[in-house]
């Protein structure tokens, strides 16, 4: 299309003319019809928000994603774009990038009765045909739809009632595109009026001016059912010219987190780690916890942001450990998960009960959460009974045995790993019971199942657990009762 230069050449070629819905529904049926991937980097949508957002887009539908936070509404309207053809013509140095067969503002008119046919045409491509607004309340009907330009008035001598003297909002700059409003409650009422002539009548109205400048766009919008009530409203007028409404979700299941974390996260440092799988599918049981916890305000949502930042953390305190002892290898311990709390704490959105606990505590206790389920899918239920034995007794009672033996082990996330798994080895049958239950490929991944054991009885009340100065401690359950009888602060012990 680059020897295309003029309206006349443009006609020669035959060039077709499409609407911006027209032109996204053309694409979209070829990429269906040839099975492409519609929308990269969007995991768990394939069976329910996908094709919704692909009917709103066969039926011609400006549309709403609505959901919680961190549900990649964002993403996938910017997604849209995709759907674009790769350039289309504008006139030449309009700002409503009008197309050369249908001239909509004074210039572009203006420019059609002097030159004709030799009106002269540039190419648009589809980068600069998507544009997004984050609603915020100090958002105006200038920033939106325009307003008249006293300066242009001034300089160019025009009068107020002359179109020109319009300076045209983001909506109109639009034209021949896609328009996304993230957040639309926190827009107030009054400029959510403005909008409603360009979802139903397809045109703007500026100020006093006696003109109806007809748009051709696409309009799409983002909003959290949350903001409902916290930070605004949408009107009701507005909801019933939005065509669809279509509701995102969390994923599913943990494989499909897990690819999401895993896709977003920055775990590539200085040398190539393999992560092994149970660390991936710890994190991503930590968000799966909090979503069903009575201490998280459920209506807020918890964001795949958290497990992202977790699995970060995660990395970067393993690695922590590696530059400052020096060690060859790179390797995660489950200690490690109990140093990203950070990555957890501010990410909740606390009910009372959960502020009475305290941030922290409540993220402990998630991960405590997220380790016992794993804990039960990879090893015997702890108090499964062995019939053929004493019913007092379970498949854990020689690990117990040894820590009721008055034993215990310290370990922690910042010793040597010789250490670590040493320290470790010492609990009887530990190393036995992990190694018969997992594969592991090396000493790396059998110390953090073996932690993962010893986390697990913790979680179901069959050993203790004292963290203090960085170091944890697992010993005998009663040495537990007698500790905390001597504490004054006992009642502050909470239910992790």
């Amino acid at each position: 299309m680059n020897n295309i230069k003029t309206l006349g050449d443009l006609k020669r070629a035959n060039y077709p003319f499409k609407t911006v819905k027209q032109e996204l529904r053309d694409n979209l049926i070829i990429k269906l019809r040839n099975n492409e991937k519609i929308f990269q980097n969007i995991v768990g949508y394939e069976k329910t928000v996908i094709p919704q957002l692909q009917n709103a887009i066969l039926s011609k539908h400006d549309f709403i994603l609505l959901g919680l936070r961190g549900q990649a509404k964002t993403r996938l309207i910017r997604g849209l774009s995709d759907l674009l053809d790769e350039e289309v013509p504008i006139i030449k140095g309009s700002s409503m990038n009008e197309h050369p067969y249908h001239p909509i503002t004074k210039f572009g008119r203006e420019q059609f009765i002097k030159l004709g046919d030799d009106i002269e045409i540039e190419w648009l491509h589809k980068e600069f045909r998507y544009n997004e607004k984050l609603a915020t309340p100090d958002v105006s009907m200038a920033d939106m739809i325009g307003d008249i330009d006293p300066i242009k008035a001034a300089n160019r001598r025009l009068e107020y009632s002359d179109e020109e003297v319009i300076h045209y909002g983001l909506i109109p700059r639009s034209n021949r595109g896609i328009f996304a409003i993230n957040e639309l409650p926190d827009l107030q009422a009054r400029i959510q009026v403005g909008l409603l002539n360009i979802l139903e009548e397809k045109d703007i109205q500026i100020r006093g001016f006696p003109v109806r400048i007809p748009m051709d766009i696409l309009m799409v919008f983002t909003a959290n059912p949350e903001d409902y009530t916290n930070r605004g409203n949408i009107i009701t007028p507005l909801k019933d010219r939005i065509n669809s409404q279509i509701l995102t979700h969390y994923p599913q299941n943990v494989e499909d987190a897990i690819q999401i974390t895993q896709q977003e996260s920055w775990v590539h440092r200085d040398e190539e780690l393999e992560i092994p799988y149970i660390f991936k599918e710890l994190v991503e049981e930590i968000a799966f916890e909090a979503r069903n916890c009575e201490f998280v305000d459920q209506a807020s949502g918890v964001s795949a942001r958290m497990t992202i930042s977790i699995m970060e953390n995660l990395i970067s305190n393993a690695e922590r450990r590696k530059i400052r002892l020096d060690e060859k290898d790179l390797h995660l311990r489950i200690c490690d998960l109990f140093n990203a709390t950070p990555s957890i704490t501010g990410k909740l959105e606390l009910v009372y009960e959960g502020e009475k606990e305290g941030a922290q505590t409540v993220a402990k206790y998630l991960i405590g959460k997220a380790i016992k389920k794993l804990f039960q899918k990879y090893f015997p239920d702890p108090f499964k009974l062995e019939f053929d034995e004493d019913p007092r007794s379970t498949y854990y009672r020689e690990i117990t045995g040894w820590f009721a033996s008055h034993k215990s082990i310290q370990i922690s996330d910042e010793t040597p790993f010789e250490e670590y798994f040493n320290e470790l080895s010492k609990v009887q049958k530990l190393k036995e019971i992990t190694s018969r239950h997992c594969k592991v490929t090396n000493n790396y991944e059998l110390s953090a199942m073996m932690e993962l054991v010893l986390e697990g009885l913790h979680q179901n009340s069959m050993i203790s657990k004292k963290d203090m100065n960085a170091q944890t401690t697992y010993k005998e359950l009663l040495n537990l009762v007698f500790d905390k009888a001597k504490r004054k602060d006992f009642g502050q012990d909470s239910f992790y």
